[in-house]
Parts: structure tokens; C-alpha cells; sequence
């Protein structure tokens, strides 16, 4: 397979859909089925945007092991790789996953599976920016926090004893560019999937993505 961004990767976080443990937020707006479900579409959306035009390959980084059904169904569907996810917290996690990355690749870039509004052009954008040296590349999140991290080394720093699920997030990622001196790029403001409220608005933008029917 022929890639736009050979020398890169993308890596997905994913947990395995399984009810009561993904979009528990989300409960009991919706049942815990309903929320695995829910959890299971937007990875799936996730997949094909990242799979779909070749722009580099793509790691399945999986939670809490590999052989959930989902994942293994993922990787015969979508041309990726499944990788297990390993650390006590998501900032141990991130780091091994990016350790594991950058020894095969000069560029890596790290998202998750429930960020709606991150595009395929947001994705080469990041990738773009890697490969003009920019030794950071994030996506603000409305929430405080971001949905994409992109790096050309590990950087320990960004990820230890971070308050992950906090809006501290994204402000304390920016202190730590700034105090290791690491030139950067940041994309557009996005949003992601947590809440009651953030379930409307992806129910409202469906919507309005549908055709309309002229019969």
C-alpha cells in the first residue's frame, strides 16, 4: 500500500465496547447497551476517516486487551494494526504508545475514538506540521482538554502526573511546551463525545448532514 505520509503513524485509543465501561457519562441519558453502541459508531467513524485516502498507516491501540470481538473484526475490515495498550494511567499509556511508534517511524500523532468534529484534513494538517519540524502538534478540545497529540520523539514530560478528564489539561500541556521550549502547532478547536449535551449536538449535526428527500 502506497501512503502520502510513509514515515508517520496513526495511533486510535480505543476501549472495547463493552457496556458499562465506555460513555458511562452518557448513562442514564442512555442505557449502558445503548452507550456501548454509541461507543462503537464512533469508532467505526473513526476507522474509515483515518483509513480511508492512505495518508499514513494506522495502529488500533487497544483497552483492555486485543481480542475483544470489535477488534478483531476492526483490523480484518480496515487495513490496520492492533497494538495493546500498556501503563497504570492514560499518561503512561500514551508515552509507551509513543515509544513503541518512534522507534519505527520519524512521526506519530495520537487521538482518540470519540471526536466527532476532527476531519481527515485536520489529520494531514498535523502531519504536515510534523514534518516541518514542529516538535508538538495537539487539537484544543472545547472541554479544557485536546483530541489529538502529535510528537517526532517522546517527551515524557507532556504526560506524567498530568489531571487527565480535567479542563487543566490543555493549559498545563501549553505551560509544559512552552517551559521545555518545544516549537509547536496547534489545530482548529474541536470537540468530543462525553456528555448529554454532546450527544445532541452529534444527533443535530447527523441530522443535518442527511440528504433531504426531493420526492
Amino acid at each position: 500500500m502506497t501512503y502520502k505520509y510513509p514515515n508517520a503513524v496513526l495511533m486510535i485509543f480505543c476501549k472495547a465496547p463493552i457496556p458499562g465501561q465506555v460513555k458511562t457519562r452518557l448513562i442514564p441519558k442512555l442505557t449502558a447497551e445503548q452507550a456501548a453502541e454509541l461507543h462503537t459508531e464512533l469508532s467505526i467513524k473513526t476507522l474509515q476517516r483515518a483509513t480511508q485516502n492512505n495518508l499514513c498507516p494506522v495502529q488500533l491501540w487497544c483497552s483492555p486487551t486485543t481480542d475483544h470481538a470489535f477488534f478483531i473484526a476492526s483490523a480484518a475490515t480496515y487495513p490496520i494494526t492492533l497494538q495493546q495498550q500498556q501503563g497504570i494511567d492514560l499518561g503512561e499509556r500514551m508515552h509507551h504508545a509513543f515509544c513503541s511508534a518512534l522507534a519505527d517511524y520519524s512521526h506519530a500523532l495520537l487521538m482518540g475514538c470519540d471526536c466527532p468534529s476532527l476531519t481527515e484534513q485536520d489529520l494531514e494538517q498535523a502531519l504536515t506540521a510534523l514534518n516541518q519540524e514542529n516538535k508538538v502538534v495537539i487539537a484544543p478540545a472545547e472541554d479544557g482538554g485536546y483530541v489529538l497529540v502529535g510528537l517526532n520523539q517522546p517527551h515524557p514530560e507532556l504526560f506524567d502526573n498530568m489531571p487527565w478528564g480535567t479542563a487543566r489539561v490543555l493549559d498545563q500541556t501549553r505551560n509544559r511546551i512552552e517551559h521545555y521550549k518545544l516549537r509547536h502547532h496547534e489545530l482548529s478547536e474541536q470537540w468530543d463525545l462525553d456528555t448529554p449535551e454532546d450527544l445532541e449536538r452529534y444527533r443535530a449535526l447527523a441530522l443535518s448532514a442527511m440528504p433531504s428527500d426531493l420526492t
